[in-house]
């Protein structure tokens, strides 16, 4: 009997480092991706919109075209625009994290790191991305139920009554779960703006809808400097 050959994640690696670059693609391969590398930023850009990765790994400290720069053409593209993006960061450049994430970084490692807990991030995130596919039409957590085709809420099983973009606004942050979700994000995701207009738009919502949620409210955290994010504890 044929049986389907399982296809395997395609891993894009970005660092200027040999020795990064060798050291992540061995334990990537070990753990059954498929992995492509390159050393710049261009040659990024190019194999991302060639190959379509599942997933990048991108250093920010890269030549010609850095790393934050990669990521904002990469999510400029409607190509390319769905792509995971992990940034790989030094352990002090703070700002630059931020940065990374409210230009749509889904994740970020620091150096030096664990080349295991390296593979389980991006598990942990293709794991996460294949949720969607998965029809998901309810989400319990705890005493907040969210009915996605019904439209409906409820703490502690009474209703919560949302308008259609905050409602909008939580279901995307719970399918999230556990993803940071910038502002200019939310923006585009939610209230389908190109430009982000203004961010506090955002912010104005999130204050109405934690005040709605009342207990619940705990499940929605704020990224200091850059959004928002769905948490399950």
């Amino acid at each position: 009997m044929l049986t389907k050959a399982r296809v395997r994640p395609k891993i894009l690696v970005v660092d200027d480092e040999p020795d990064a670059l060798e050291l992540i693609e061995f334990n990537l391969k070990s753990s059954g991706f498929d992995v492509l590398t390159a050393a710049d930023g261009e040659a990024a850009l190019s194999l991302a919109r060639t190959h379509a990765p599942d997933l990048i790994l991108l250093d920010l400290m890269l030549p010609e075209v850095d790393g934050l720069e990669v990521c904002k053409i990469l999510r400029r593209d409607s190509a390319t625009s769905n792509l995971l993006i992990v940034m790989v960061t030094a352990k002090a450049a703070e700002m630059d994290r931020v940065l990374g994430l409210e230009l749509g970084a889904d994740d970020y490692v620091t150096k030096p790191f664990s080349p295991r807990e390296l593979v389980l991030r991006v598990k942990n995130l293709l794991r996460r991305r294949s949720a969607p596919d998965e029809k998901v039409e309810r989400v319990q957590l705890g005493d907040l139920t969210i009915d996605l085709p019904r439209h409906l809420v409820s703490v502690q099983g009474k209703s919560v009554d949302l308008t259609a973009t905050e409602f909008k606004l939580l279901s995307v942050l719970a399918q999230r779960r556990g993803r940071v979700q910038s502002r200019e994000r939310l923006l585009h995701d939610v209230w389908n703006y190109e430009n982000a207009i203004d961010t506090r738009t955002v912010d104005t919502h999130m204050r109405r809808l934690r005040e709605k949620l009342g207990k619940a409210a705990r499940f929605l955290d704020t990224v200091r400097g850059v959004g928002y994010r769905f948490v399950e504890a």
